[in-house]
């Protein structure tokens, strides 16, 4: 199959009506791939605007979630003035020619398929556009926490979070990344659901459809909007990092908060996880112990993550300010969270983490509202929020 890719495109489009969000721009002259690419936007349930000259084209050049292109159509877009922007694909019925990849590159074309051997390439791509302008409004984030000693609560604060920001009408996807670590659904409430574990999930091409993902895993009944868990089965064998990356890539598109529960040893999953986040969140109690054991945790995390912030566990038996943590670790100090009576009395009864009031759900209320954060400047352009 040849779908090669010329170079990233650039540019976004303008905030879309969710009409919009199921249009596809068609420009095309040749009847045999004019009908291929309409048969295969209708099956990626997309409405294909078939531009009959330049000027209609122009009115959805930069509001159409994906652009599909014949060379006669590339050609009179080219010639027309039309700037670089993604989501452009130019299809052709041979093997491609060198003009057809400057003529990409000059579009900001994603790629160049031929067809018919590409339309398994083209139908995933379609169906990635459809995600993503139905998320574009709520840019999706990942997030990683991990504990920096054993018991230091990491999965629990993953779940909360999760937990968090569904009810504030987030739709969130929870990840357990951890095949040691007993099973987020269990902790999540949700062990006896119907549904998806990580050892059921294929991920064929490397693409997962967001949707699809969401329908088939069991939902927390506690969350006010959708709230997906992708847990590890009862046993050693967690995911491989290839089903991590599409899995986060999948939630990313959809615009959720995708939160994983990575465990503090360095599997190639966990680090697939952390690779992948746009903020990295260390759990360490205030003992000294911990400290030391969170110490070689934030090494390697230093050596993959893109940002690694910290969230200090109280109390402290040797008083241990979270400052000092922080300083000894040379890590920003996102939140110090207070003792939290019978949080672990209240999670083996079944109580789902962050679904009442307490320090807990105001730790991930912080790191929820972090990563929206995140959505609006970039990870690194944000300070540490200290308390």
């Amino acid at each position: 199959m040849d779908d090669r890719h010329p170079g990233g495109g650039q540019g976004s489009a303008p905030d879309r009506t969710p009409t919009e969000d199921r249009r596809c721009l068609v420009v095309a002259d040749d009847p045999d791939l004019l009908d291929a690419l309409l048969r295969l936007a209708a099956a990626a349930d997309m409405e294909a605007l078939r531009a009959a000259d330049a000027a209609d084209a122009r009115r959805a050049w930069s509001r159409a979630p994906a652009v599909l292109l014949d060379r006669a159509g590339a050609d009179r877009c080219l010639r027309a003035g039309f700037g670089r922007r993604a989501g452009v694909v130019i299809a052709v019925g041979d093997e491609p020619a060198g003009e057809d990849w400057r003529v990409a590159v000059a579009l900001g074309a994603d790629r160049v398929v031929e067809l018919p051997r590409g339309e398994a390439s083209l139908s995933g791509f379609l169906a990635d556009a459809r995600e993503h302008a139905a998320g574009a409004g709520r840019a999706g984030r990942v997030l990683a926490v991990v504990g920096g000693c054993g018991g230091a609560g990491a999965s629990v604060l993953a779940a909360a979070t999760a937990v968090v920001a569904a009810r504030d009408g987030i739709g969130s996807l929870l990840v357990d990344c951890d095949p040691l670590g007993g099973g987020l659904d269990l902790l999540a409430g949700i062990e006896e659901s119907g549904g998806l574990r990580w050892p059921d999930i294929g991920v064929g091409d490397g693409r997962v459809r967001a949707a699809a993902l969401h329908a088939a895993l069991p939902q927390v009944p506690a969350a006010r909007t959708r709230m997906s868990v992708l847990a590890c089965a009862r046993s050693a064998h967690g995911p491989d990092p290839t089903a991590v990356t599409a899995v986060l890539d999948a939630g990313r598109r959809a615009g959720d908060l995708v939160v994983c529960d990575v465990p503090r040893y360095p599997t190639d999953a966990a680090l697939a996880a952390v690779a992948a986040a746009d903020l990295t969140v260390l759990v360490v109690p205030g003992a000294l112990r911990a400290c030391a054991a969170a110490g070689r945790v934030a090494d390697v995390l230093a050596e993959h993550a893109r940002v690694v912030e910290l969230v200090v566990r109280g109390p402290s038996p040797g008083g241990i300010t979270p400052a000092e943590v922080a300083g000894s670790l040379g890590l920003p100090l996102l939140h110090a969270m207070r003792p939290e009576r019978d949080l672990a009395g209240a999670v083996e009864r079944g109580r789902v983490p962050g679904s009442g009031r307490g320090p807990l759900a105001s730790a991930a209320a912080v790191l929820r509202d972090r990563l929206r954060g995140t959505a609006a400047a970039g990870v690194t352009g944000m300070a540490g929020v200290t308390p």
